[in-house]
């Protein structure tokens, strides 16, 4: 019951904060944080101890394949570059800065001081993506900057295999020589569970068991790699893009939309729940130190954050001045050239997040340094994101970036396709439906012409006032008692469609605040 309300008093925490994050434009992770120990320090909050196998899959696996799912694929070709740079040597320098910090300092053991530097040292996609939101950058920083954090929590979490495992060689059952071959099992894994996942899912259409099936699916990718002693987040990672970019994997508009609203729901509560847990785990660890052992372990905490920090700030110019090829992940299509702008908001764009939570969470109770490890990755997630969160965007919007109409010109290029192709398809048809579609097309075709404002149509506009219209009378017949419920409820359906049909998309994307 304890569990229960301080579940509930999160909630309702994080939904006042996320208003105030809201207006004050501030990113949602860090109110999270801050919720999160805030819920933690209250006396009655309870001490709880969860499975470390279970951790990784609950929070972990949603996660990633949520975050995958809409990444561009080819994206991976375009910026590999930086990809490289950025999501696999920039958490391996990382990880060795930190453990080589954890040893010189704290005196931890080697494997349990690596696992420390795999747990930090892969920024959160969800963290930046809050901030990048705020402001307007080039799509080539925005894509590379959402891609390693996804990209980089595969390096980091298969270091943390192998240190927990040399931690704790009893309990690794002599998996160290599965790891030559755990990424590409991992990816085989994936893809053929994607194969199968493409089999079942449209034999669920229409059906509260396809969304479900697509949770079960995810999970049962992780635990089958994790079974196989492959990469579990590379199986769902190839999973996600499989699934992506596959034409025969079509879901139907309803379950589409459905599918959208409660996966972003569901990994936003996951969110909340490692805030949570991550917080009620470090008091447990705190209580534990004695009151002189604690200010070293706190300074210690505050010491990795700067580590963490600075080794991306280093790492970054390094590869800006000593590495010039290694700045053409930020090319555009015009082919142009890294500039000084660009790694500064690389450099400062470090936030960690939930998998750092999730790690932290994962380690066995029996850990070596295991207070001291929880204690620092609560640091460094709340430093960053308080840090970092709370001055990125006045930093590039001072930086004060060129506009980038790459997105709405493509949008409306690809808009104004779309509508030539059912202008195509209705051909020389005469009838009255065609004539009035006809009409409607070439409308929608003058105002894709114009990039800035390609919704701005006033039959679109007129149309939404119709339908607002239309639900006025029919809430109106109801409240008489004309209707019964359920012809209230297919009507109001219909009207809901169209209102969607008829606004900018943007206006109907749930956002975490």
């Amino acid at each position: 019951m304890a569990l229960f309300e301080s579940i509930l008093t999160l909630l309702l925490l994080a939904i006042v904060l996320l208003q105030v994050s809201r207006r004050l434009s501030v990113p949602y992770p860090t109110m999270l944080a801050l919720a999160g120990v805030g819920v933690a320090a209250l006396p009655w909050a309870p001490v709880i101890h969860i499975d470390s196998n279970l951790v990784m899959t609950l929070f972990i696996a949603p996660a990633i394949l949520d975050a995958a799912f809409d990444f561009p694929a080819r994206a991976l070709k375009r910026y590999w570059i930086a990809f490289l740079a950025l999501a696999v040597f920039a958490v391996i320098v990382t990880t060795i800065a930190v453990a080589s910090a954890s040893v010189w300092w704290a005196h931890m053991p080697l494997a349990a001081a690596v696992t420390l530097g795999a747990i930090v040292a892969p920024p959160d996609a969800a963290a930046a993506t809050a901030v990048l939101r705020q402001v307007n950058l080039p799509r080539a920083i925005v894509i590379v900057l959402e891609g390693e954090s996804l990209l980089n929590d595969a390096v980091a979490l298969l270091i943390f295999g192998v240190a927990v495992a040399a931690a704790m060689p009893a309990a690794s059952h002599g998996e160290e020589w599965m790891l030559a071959i755990s990424v590409p099992g991992g990816l085989l894994v994936g893809f053929l569970c994607a194969r199968l996942v493409m089999w079942v899912v449209p034999r669920l259409a229409g059906t509260l068991g396809s969304i479900l099936f697509q949770f079960v699916a995810t999970y049962a990718i992780w635990m089958i790699a994790t079974a196989l002693h492959f990469s579990a987040i590379l199986a769902v990672l190839a999973a996600a893009m499989t699934l992506s970019t596959q034409r025969r994997y079509r879901i139907p508009a309803r379950d589409r939309i459905h599918s959208y609203s409660i996966w972003g729901t569901v990994v936003f509560l996951l969110n909340v729940l490692a805030f949570l847990l991550v917080g009620l785990q470090t008091r447990e660890a705190i209580a534990a130190f004695e009151p002189g052992e604690l200010w070293k372990q706190v300074g210690f905490a505050f010491a990795i954050l700067g580590v963490v920090i600075g080794v991306r700030i280093a790492w970054v110019a390094i590869c800006y001045f000593a590495v010039p090829v290694l700045g053409r992940w930020i090319e555009r299509r015009n082919d142009e050239g890294p500039t000084a702008k660009r790694s500064i908001v690389t450099a400062w764009c470090g936030m960690r997040g939930m998998v750092t939570l999730a790690a932290a969470l994962a380690l066995p109770p029996n850990f070596p340094a295991r207070g001291t490890i929880l204690l620092t990755a609560l640091t460094v997630v709340l430093g960053t994101l308080i840090l970092q969160g709370l001055t990125l965007a006045p930093i590039i919007r001072w930086l004060n970036f060129e506009p980038d109409g790459s997105h709405a010109e493509e949008l409306a290029s690809a808009r104004r396709t779309l509508i030539e192709a059912s202008l195509a398809h209705l051909g020389d048809r005469d009838d009255d439906e065609a004539v009035l579609l006809k009409r409607r097309f070439a409308l929608e075709h003058v105002a894709a012409m114009n990039v800035e404002t390609p919704f701005d149509l006033a039959l679109n506009r007129l149309e939404l006032e119709c339908v607002a219209a239309q639900r006025k009378h029919l809430n109106a017949l109801r409240h008489a008692g004309h209707i019964d419920e359920d012809v209230f409820q297919l009507l109001e359906m219909q009207l809901d469609l169209s209102e969607v049909r008829c606004s900018p998309p943007t206006d109907f994307a749930l956002k975490e605040s």
